[in-house]
């Protein structure tokens, strides 16, 4: 589903970030990373850290957080009788145990192949080739998958995180409750329990939906046109709970806040045109870009996401493309932290 200006270019997105801003490491204090407040009305921009977002909400006000949790969904075996690595990254279970996998390099991996993990702990045998060149595959074993994944398996970190994260739980949130995905809804990262029981005491409302984050986070956009882009679907679950939360905020003249651009992509695929919502599951492809007019949320917690990416679209329909593009250099002047272990926006 798209909903935008399908005249703007891929370009119209683009920025030059020097590589060293590129953050390799989450810091050790997740409530300290720097915070830069964009008031989307007004374009202005204020700097403080994270552990300040408690300034700028306010009792009544809604917090909607994705619970997704990132499976360790990278794995490397050998297709059988080969010498040669092969590496899958399991995008979403499609039912039973087949699963849609990207792999790598695609080349050698063909329907009928089997595909050995661990010594034979794990195998996969190729069912398909789908139209975008994913695999579907159906996998073998003796035991619990989840327990040999986690044996077996790697988080599926970004290409453009170089070093090796020691500590698994660090690309998780704090809240991560339903295992699923394959990228973590980074501006998350930022939460702690602590400063999560803060807003509470505070009268923030705080409500879970889950959305599964697959292929559509590591696609990059590779038209010319934006309209042209097609957005993979991603599966998620809004509960009966939530909705009601929601809609009580928004009765009460409270504010929707979303805690990245996963959680957006479900608040918006879910909300009527008044900005209701029930409770719904399902699978979204919405991509949200310039002309979007916004149903369900009033701001939004996000990280800063590469150039020309279908999340540098959805958030420049909110802000604004020009404030965007202002405020992101400005972050780069005063050296922020980009990308998924980086520092975070509130657009208010």
């Amino acid at each position: 589903m798209k909903i935008g200006n399908d005249e703007m270019k891929t370009k119209d997105f683009f920025y030059n970030l020097p590589e060293e801003l590129i953050a390799q490491y989450p810091i050790e204090d997740r409530e300290s990373s720097r915070l830069m407040i964009l008031d989307k009305d007004k374009g202005s921009i204020a700097h403080r850290r994270f552990r300040n977002i408690i300034d700028y909400l306010d009792r009544g006000d809604c917090l909607v957080l994705n619970d997704t949790r990132v499976i360790p969904a990278r794995i490397f075996g050998n297709r059988d009788g080969k010498d040669e690595r092969i590496e899958f990254l399991l995008l979403n279970r499609v039912g039973g145990d087949r699963w849609t996998v990207l792999v790598r390099p695609g080349k050698k991996v063909r329907p009928h192949n089997r595909i050995v993990f661990g010594n034979g702990l794990l195998k996969a045998d190729v069912l398909s080739i789908e139209e975008d060149g994913t695999r579907i595959v159906d996998f073998k074993y003796d035991g619990i998958f989840k327990e040999i994944l986690n044996t077996l398996g790697e988080m599926p970190l970004p290409p453009y995180i170089k070093m090796r994260l020691e500590d698994r739980e660090r690309y998780q949130t704090v809240y991560s409750r339903v295992a699923g995905s394959a990228a973590a809804p980074t501006a998350g990262f930022h939460f702690t329990e602590d400063l999560l029981n803060s807003l509470r005491s505070m009268g923030v409302e705080i409500a879970p939906l889950t959305l599964h984050v697959g292929l559509g986070t590591f696609r990059p956009v590779k038209v010319d046109n934006i309209g042209d882009h097609h957005m993979h679907s991603e599966f998620y679950d809004l509960s009966d709970e939530t909705a009601e939360i929601i809609n009580r905020t928004k009765e009460h003249g409270g504010r929707i806040i979303a805690v990245g651009t996963t959680t957006t992509r479900v608040l918006e695929t879910v909300a009527s045109a008044d900005g209701r919502l029930g409770a719904q599951k399902g699978w979204t492809d919405i991509f949200i870009y310039p002309g979007y007019r916004f149903r369900a949320i009033d701001g939004l917690i996000t990280n800063f996401h590469l150039p020309e990416s279908t999340l540098l679209m959805l958030v420049s329909a909110l802000a604004g493309r020009e404030n965007i593009l202002q405020a992101y250099r400005e972050a780069i002047d005063e050296r922020y932290r980009f990308f998924s272990f980086g520092d975070a926006m509130f657009i208010k």
